[in-house]
């Protein structure tokens, strides 16, 4: 029997994607999402790249209630990848109640209903944030690295959460963990069918210089130039979105099917640093397509540089992220274009 999976934010950027990888995979998919950063729309995408249109339920997280009536609807759903968060750095900094009850009464929630519902894993999407700036020796960064304080209530979250899920195994409660920390993850699927789609004013890179590559913004602002790096612009490990969404399918394999520890803890990139200036030329190279730019002062908050050692992720979950970033950049342009051809953007 093919085992269900429950996927929070399954409408999002990261989430439609590993919709994608966990149905070519063999899984059954029900998402869950309340559609407060995403279209319901993004099913037809799914759908149309997969031939299957998986369940979906619009339902609130904070809702404990409604959380509890999906896992009555669907008794046979067997692990939880749970990525529904806020995650923009400087609304979290001015809305940080908005971020701590979301971000985190969805996933007590969650965890609640697991072992009244027999469910045997869950995949927490982290991310680097929880490194904050590695000193130099820590670079590239490892599981092992100390976690530091965070800079945003956003960054806040991720921490709080992973101890969440750290304590409540530790209590004895019959489920199993694998957190993964996510570098950057950028580009869109090859169909151009699903990508990253912000509301508003992108607080990403890559959408910002499609976005103005496109006429839709006017100029893109590169953030400092005074780094302590090569060409003195921040370096960042950018990950292709369908790369980071196979990572989520091995872990959830070793959760389900393999005989673990209680709770595991993965870096998901590349394990190389690029800069943003490197990004704004490579695109440039990939596409042939010019992009307005220009230096402006550093953004508070930002981080220097950081890139992962993913050795263990490698090893351990047998996956890899070997897309060349022309092909990723490629991909992200192509995603522009197709919402433009869609009267989209």
């Amino acid at each position: 029997m093919k085992q269900t999976i429950l996927v929070t934010g399954g409408t999002g950027f990261i989430g439609s994607h590993t919709s994608v990888e966990l149905i070519q995979a063999g899984y059954d998919v029900v998402i869950v999402d309340n559609l407060s950063n995403s279209k319901v729309e993004v099913l037809d995408g799914i759908e149309q790249i997969t031939g299957v249109r998986p369940a979906f339920e619009q339902v609130d997280l904070r809702d404990a209630e409604a959380t509890e009536n999906v896992f009555k609807k669907y008794p046979s759903i067997s692990g939880i990848i749970h990525f529904a968060a806020s995650k923009a750095v400087g609304e979290s900094v001015e809305k940080p109640l908005l971020y701590y009850r979301n971000n985190i009464v969805s996933l007590v929630n969650l965890l609640e209903c697991m072992p009244k519902y027999d469910v045997k894993g869950i995949i927490f999407s982290s991310s680097c944030t929880v490194y904050g700036q590695p000193t130099k020796e820590n670079l590239p960064v490892t599981e092992e690295a100390p976690i530091q304080k965070a800079l945003s209530p956003y960054g806040n979250t991720k921490q709080i959460n992973e101890e969440i899920i750290h304590d409540y195994i530790h209590s004895g409660a019959n489920v199993k963990a694998v957190i993964l920390r996510y570098f950057n993850p950028i580009g869109a699927h090859p169909s151009a069918l699903i990508g990253e789609l912000p509301n508003g004013v992108p607080m990403n890179l890559i959408p910002f210089v499609t976005q103005t590559a496109i006429g839709v913004r006017k100029e893109l602002k590169i953030f400092g130039n005074d780094y302590d790096t090569p060409d003195g612009t921040c370096i960042r490990d950018y990950i292709y979105v369908v790369d980071l969404a196979k990572a989520h399918v091995k872990a959830m394999q070793r959760v389900l099917d393999e005989d673990t520890e209680a709770v595991e803890v993965f870096n998901i990139g590349t394990g190389n640093g690029v800069s943003t200036l490197e990004v704004v030329e490579g695109f440039e190279k990939a596409t042939g397509v010019k992009v307005n730019w220009t230096y402006a002062p550093r953004r508070e908050g930002d981080i220097e540089k950081v890139w992962g050692n993913v050795d263990k992720a490698n090893k351990v979950l047998g996956w890899k992220a070997d897309t060349p970033l022309e092909d990723v950049l490629r991909s992200a342009w192509k995603w522009q274009l197709k919402l433009r051809e869609d009267g989209i953007m």
